[in-house]
């Protein structure tokens, strides 16, 4: 039944979306079309009744959120490609990506263990080394100034590659994994430094993500406390959702004067839809221009031949005028590399790269494997999965939860 809500809660939020963004569309006479095609696709979630709770359960709900809303804005898309390709590779990209990061949990074969006092030292060291990386980072950019002003100095900013690489890692992955730690050990003063740790990013990054991943970790704590596992991944996406169509409903003012439209702003447009959207905008694009072959990796560019010289976020700004827009990966490795009637096998390969996840973290507590990786499905709505992997840390999350000692938590379970 929650699954149910969830998928007509999405749905319902892109209605109100569109009011708000010109480049997501709503017309009535095609509701009927876009509500057969949520029914139909929504049979999908199924899977997440069926399954039990890994990481790649706390993944595949969130990229199954994301499809859907696809699904959505595609039928009403004015985008001139071909629309039912589109969604019907997207459908499949989705089914076959969830078949392996839903059903893959055999655990793997531990060579190496931690003991518990030196994994106490290892998260020291992760404590120090990104101290040590937001005090060199500040010393190029620090600035206190509200969300709305973001804009105006985020293309400002200017990192060494070493510091630009170690504050993806440090934001989405290495603060996140100690926190959980502290959480799960109720070490409270450890948990403070890390979330100090965590605010401080915002003022250097000037990334709506930094600023609300310290709240997004407590939220995801709780949940956790009060639900089972399932139940705490679909109300931590489906509450948010509720939040802001209740919120800009009765709000009085318009999108970004009030408390009501700037979180409708960031949870239901900027997390929800835009990634949704992403989809709809490369299908188009790509559909006109060369395909990467994944040449979207920077050092396969520097031995193969690539098309674009930019970034592609930035190749979608230069196109659109929407902002850098990066996309997931069934829209960057899937429709960008391989084109929509091969991205369904590059979806069927990333699911398997991600159900080593599931493999890694087997016999760790459920909760802590939900916090310790919370901000990871933000992370692949947001970018390939080849940036996940080495920008923000996913490869490094799974050799800690490989190396760590699972009587370091036993007392937790």
């Amino acid at each position: 039944m929650l699954v149910a809500l969830h998928s007509a809660i999405t749905c319902l939020s892109l209605i109100k979306v569109a009011n708000y963004q010109f480049y997501i569309f709503f017309n009535e006479d095609r509701l009927w079309l876009a509500v057969t095609i949520a029914l139909c696709f929504s049979t999908v979630s199924l899977l997440f009744v069926a399954a039990r709770f890994s990481l790649g359960y706390f993944v595949g709900f969130y990229l199954y959120t994301m499809i859907l809303g696809f699904l959505w804005i595609d039928t009403f898309s004015k985008y001139n490609y071909e629309r039912v390709a589109a969604g019907v590779s997207a459908a499949l990209s989705l089914v076959l990506f969830l078949i392996p990061v839903l059903f893959i949990r055999t655990p793997i074969r531990r060579v190496i263990t931690l003991s518990d006092a030196n994994f106490e030292h290892l998260l020291n060291l992760i404590l120090a080394i990104s101290a040590a990386t937001i005090a060199v980072a500040a010393s190029y950019n620090f600035r206190l100034i509200s969300i709305s002003h973001i804009y105006d100095y985020r293309n400002e900013l200017e990192f060494p590659g070493a510091i630009r690489y170690l504050l993806g890692m440090t934001s989405s992955t290495l603060l996140p994994f100690v926190f959980a730690c502290c959480w799960m050990r109720r070490h409270f003063w450890r948990l403070l430094a890390v979330l100090l740790l965590l605010l401080l990013l915002y003022p250097i990054t000037l990334t709506k993500f930094a600023l609300f991943t310290p709240a997004w970790l407590i939220i995801l704590a709780i949940l956790a406390l009060l639900f089972e596992a399932r139940t705490s991944v679909i109300l931590s996406i489906f509450l948010p959702l509720l939040a802001g169509i209740i919120a800009i409903s009765i709000a009085t003012t318009s999108l970004g004067e009030s408390f009501a439209g700037k979180y409708f702003d960031v949870v239901n447009i900027r997390m929800i839809a835009t990634p949704s959207s992403a989809l709809d905008i490369y299908n188009d694009y790509f559909s006109h221009h060369p395909l990467t072959w994944f040449c979207h990796v920077s050092f396969l560019k520097t031995v193969t031949h690539c098309p674009y010289r930019d970034p592609l976020s930035v190749v979608m700004q230069n196109t659109y005028g929407f902002g850098n827009l990066n996309a997931s990966l069934f829209a960057t490795e899937g429709v960008a590399s391989v084109g929509p009637y091969l991205a369904p096998l590059t979806a069927l390969a990333s699911g398997l790269v991600l159900a080593f996840g599931n493999r890694v973290s087997a016999g760790l507590p459920w909760r802590f494997i939900v916090v310790s990786a919370g901000v990871l499905p933000h992370v692949l709505l947001n970018v390939p999965l080849t940036v996940a992997l080495l920008t923000h840390g996913t490869a490094i999350l799974f050799l800690l939860w490989y190396v760590m000692p699972r009587s370091y938590l036993e007392r937790t379970k």
